[in-house]
């Protein structure tokens, strides 16, 4: 599966408003024709606030003053100190929850900076099938994402990825250089032991549903390269699981803390 083809709100680099030179603050710039795409990506409106960055990565707000089909203006006004965009990419592998709880993760997620977010279908969660049966919501989740990174004042989308096989998600996940699962048992790592030492650039985490992993899942994820781990002694619900791995993620390694 090509993932550019599967992605579903346009996130990713694609979204990052990108200014042609470093601005004097409260002048007034003209935007190129790919920060007007991503103007398009946000929904952006005309007198909106958003996050933009200059060639030297340095982040600002700015809010729109011109707006149309043709061309685009923002007047960046505060300098942002720290970088907005976490250098750590992290990738959630969630699969679907049994309850309307998704909306939630997917705020959560965003607002604590992964880069992308990949929903699965896996033998013990429910499917989208079903979900939409009993109430259609998957079609807000594109919604909630850009409302949550327009909150938290992130400069780019996360990626979300169309709904995917359980062996669409592996093969998904297969650059990052950690890739941890939620399993919950006797044998399992701990979550700081299957970090270790490692500083990776990017980490994908693999989070089952209520159920939890079939025995042949876990067996097929070892295989290419996930490590079994648990996030303590008690069974939490897939979508703590999912906000608790990220944190820890971000706290270990990226930039929460």
């Amino acid at each position: 599966m090509d993932v550019h083809q599967s992605c579903v709100n346009n996130g990713g680099p694609a979204s990052l408003v990108r200014l042609g030179h470093v601005p004097q603050l409260d002048d007034e710039i003209q935007l190129s024709t790919e920060a007007l795409a991503a103007l398009s990506h946000w929904h952006a409106r005309l007198g909106e606030v958003l996050t933009v960055v200059d060639p030297e990565a340095t982040s600002y707000l700015a809010r729109i003053t011109c707006l149309d089909p043709e061309q685009a203006t923002c007047v960046p006004f505060q300098r942002l100190t720290k970088t907005v965009e976490s250098q750590l990419r992290i990738e959630v592998y969630q699969s679907l929850p049994n309850k309307e709880h998704f909306e939630v993760v997917l705020q959560t997620l965003t607002e604590l900076g992964v880069s992308r977010i990949v929903p699965l279908e896996s033998q013990h969660s429910s499917t989208l099938e079903e979900r939409d049966n009993l109430q259609k919501s998957s079609h807000r989740w594109s919604e909630v994402i850009n409302g949550a990174s327009r909150q938290c004042r992130r400069a780019m989308l996360p990626e979300l990825l169309s709904v995917h096989t359980f062996t669409e998600a592996l093969a998904c996940a297969s650059t990052a250089e950690l890739k941890l699962m939620l399993y919950e048992s006797d044998v399992s790592w701990s979550f700081t032991e299957g970090i270790g030492s490692f500083k990776p650039q990017s980490i994908a985490l693999l989070i089952g549903p209520e159920g939890g992993f079939s025995q042949d899942e876990v067996e097929q994820a070892q295989t290419v390269g996930f490590l079994p781990v648990s996030l303590g002694p008690r069974i939490l619900r897939t979508e703590t699981a999912a906000i608790v791995a990220t944190a820890l993620a971000q706290g270990y390694l990226g930039d929460l803390g």
